[in-house]
C-alpha cells in the first residue's frame, strides 16, 4: 500500500538489477477491499439500528381499513393518549390542563397545521373527542387519527 524506494544499482548482474527494480517500484493499484468491508459493516449496523430509532409512547392503536395520509415536509406533530388516559406531545408527557397552552406555543413555530392523534383503542370515545376539541382549541384544524392497518373494511373492499 505504501510507496517503495528504488535502490541504486550495485555491481551485481543484469538480472539482479531487473528483479530489484520490480520489487522496489511503488505500487500504483489501490486496494478497495478494506473500504468495501467497512462500508458493508456500516450498512448492516444502520439496517439493524434503523427500526430502533422509531420512538413513541406504546399504544395499542385500533385497526381500520383507512388509507394512509400523504407525507409532510416537516416532522409530524403527534399527541398520544395512552390506555391509562395520560397525554404526551411526541414523547414528552404533558398534563391535560397544560395541553392547549403547549400546543399553541408549538403551533406558532410550525408551518403546517396538521397534527396526528394517537389514541389507545381501549379508551372511551368521549376522551378521544375531548382531546380532539382541545387540539382544535389550540389552533389545529387538520387532525389526523392514527390507526393500524388490517381492520375490518365493513364491506368497502
Amino acid at each position: 500500500m505504501g510507496a517503495g524506494v528504488m535502490k541504486g544499482a550495485d555491481d551485481g548482474g543484469h538480472k539482479r538489477r531487473r528483479r530489484s527494480r520490480r520489487r522496489s517500484q511503488p505500487m500504483a493499484e489501490i486496494n478497495v477491499t478494506p473500504f468495501v468491508d467497512v462500508m458493508l459493516v456500516l450498512l448492516i449496523i444502520f439496517m439493524v439500528a434503523a427500526p430502533l430509532l422509531t420512538v413513541g409512547v406504546p399504544v395499542e392503536l385500533p385497526k381500520t381499513a383507512a388509507n394512509p395520509l400523504p407525507g409532510e415536509q416537516e416532522e409530524p406533530l403527534a399527541v398520544t393518549i395512552a390506555a391509562d388516559g395520560s397525554l404526551s406531545i411526541l414523547n414528552s408527557p404533558v398534563a391535560p390542563e397544560e395541553l392547549v397552552n403547549k400546543l399553541r406555543a408549538v403551533a406558532v413555530e410550525r408551518a403546517s397545521q396538521r397534527i396526528y392523534l394517537r389514541a389507545d383503542g381501549a379508551l372511551p370515545y368521549e376522551i378521544v373527542v375531548q382531546v380532539m376539541g382541545a387540539l382544535n382549541a389550540a389552533g389545529f384544524a387538520d387532525i389526523g387519527l392514527v390507526t393500524d392497518i388490517g381492520g375490518p373494511d365493513m364491506g368497502g373492499n
